[in-house]
C-alpha cells in the first residue's frame, strides 16, 4: 500500500481551499433569510384573544419579510407544550414561538417544563403590553377595590378568585392582591380562561384578574363588575375605572404582553432582521388596531430590551411565588 506524505504547509493551503466553500451556504443563508415560510407557534388554542394578535401579526410580517407566516397552535399545559416545541426546533429562524406573560409566570411558579426560560430561547421583540381587569360576579354588587377589601376582611366572606391555571397571570395577579392587602381570598384553579368566565358569570367564582381579551364583552354587557384596570395608567376603554393604584394598593403595576421569541442559538443577524421586521409589523395599523381594541399598546424595542424584560418579570413574579409559600408540583 502506497503512503503518501503531505507536508503541513500543502495541507493548510488545501484546508484554506476548502473553508470557503463550506461557510459559504451558512453566510447565504443569513443573507437571504428568509428563503422559505416561517412557522409562528401559538401556544393556545385557535380562537381566543393571543391567537387574533398572533394571526394579525402574522399577515403583517409576512409583507414585511417578503415571505409567508403559517401560524400553528399548539395549546395545552399553560402553554408549555408549544413553548417546548419551539425550544427543541432547529435555531434557524423558521420556528417561533408567539409568547404572552404566562411564558414567565408558568416559570416563577415552578411549573414543570422541559425547557429554560432564560437559555434555551432568544428573544426577538415585545410587540404590546396591557393591563388586567379586576372583575367580579354581579350577585357581590361590588363597585370598588375598596369594597372587595371590606367584603374580603370578613371572617364569613368565603371569597375566590379563579384563574386559567395554576401559574398563570390570572393567577399571580391574585397572589400579589391578597399579599399587598392582605384580603382572604382562596384560589381556584381552571383548564383556561373560557371555563373560569363560565363560572365567574355562574357566580360560583367571584373575583377574577381577567386579560382584556377574555373579559371585554362581557364587562360591556355588564355581566361582570369592573372595579379596576391593574397597570400604571388608565385603559382607553375604560378611563372613568382607576388602576388598582389608585383604588388604594400601592405599587400596583401589572400587565400582560405578546412577544416572540426564537430557540437559542438562532443567528444574530437573523435575530436582528426578525426584530426589525417584528417592530414595523406592531407599528402597523393592522396590529396596532388589533392590540388598541384588545385595551393594549403597542411597543417597540430591541431583543435585549425584551431579554431584560423577561428577567425582570421573572424575579418579580418568584418572589410573589415564594411569598405565598404555593407549592404546585
Amino acid at each position: 500500500m502506497k503512503q503518501f506524505n503531505v507536508s503541513p504547509q500543502r495541507l493548510l493551503a488545501g484546508l484554506a481551499l476548502l473553508l470557503p466553500a463550506v461557510c459559504a451556504p451558512v453566510a447565504a443563508s443569513a443573507d437571504t433569510y428568509p428563503s422559505r415560510p416561517i412557522t409562528l407557534v401559538v401556544p393556545f388554542a385557535a380562537g381566543g384573544g393571543t391567537d387574533s394578535i398572533a394571526r394579525d401579526m402574522a399577515r403583517t410580517l409576512a409583507d414585511k419579510l417578503g415571505q409567508s407566516v403559517v401560524v400553528e397552535n399548539r395549546g395545552g399545559g399553560g402553554g408549555s407544550i408549544g413553548a417546548a416545541l419551539v425550544a427543541n426546533a432547529r435555531p434557524d429562524g423558521y420556528t417561533l414561538l408567539f409568547a404572552t406573560s404566562t411564558f414567565v409566570t408558568n416559570a416563577a411558579a415552578g411549573i414543570s417544563t422541559t425547557y429554560d426560560v432564560r437559555k434555551s430561547f432568544a428573544p426577538i421583540a415585545m410587540l404590546g403590553r396591557g393591563p388586567l381587569f379586576v372583575v367580579t360576579a354581579k350577585d357581590l354588587k361590588l363597585t370598588s377595590i375598596a369594597g372587595l377589601r371590606e367584603l374580603a376582611a370578613k371572617p364569613d366572606a368565603d371569597l375566590n378568585f379563579c384563574s386559567a391555571g395554576n401559574g398563570s397571570i390570572n393567577h399571580l395577579a391574585g397572589e400579589l392582591f391578597k399579599q399587598k392587602t392582605h384580603a382572604a381570598m382562596t384560589h381556584v384553579p381552571y383548564k383556561g380562561s373560557g371555563p373560569a368566565t363560565v363560572d365567574l358569570l355562574a357566580g360560583r367564582v367571584q373575583v377574577f384578574f381577567a386579560t382584556v381579551p377574555t373579559i371585554l364583552s362581557q364587562v360591556r354587557d355588564q355581566r361582570v363588575d369592573l372595579l379596576a384596570v391593574t397597570g400604571k395608567t388608565r385603559s382607553p376603554l375604560f378611563p372613568n375605572t382607576p388602576t388598582v393604584a389608585e383604588a388604594g394598593v400601592p405599587d400596583f403595576d401589572i400587565t400582560t404582553w405578546w412577544g416572540v421569541l426564537a430557540p437559542a442559538g438562532t443567528p444574530p443577524e437573523v435575530v436582528t432582521k426578525l426584530n426589525q421586521s417584528i417592530n414595523a409589523a406592531a407599528a402597523d395599523a393592522l396590529v396596532a388596531d388589533r392590540l388598541k381594541h384588545e385595551g393594549a399598546e403597542a411597543i417597540t424595542g430591541s431583543p435585549d430590551d425584551f431579554g431584560k424584560a423577561l428577567a425582570a418579570e421573572l424575579e418579580m413574579w418568584q418572589g410573589v411565588v415564594k411569598k405565598s409559600g404555593m407549592a404546585l408540583d
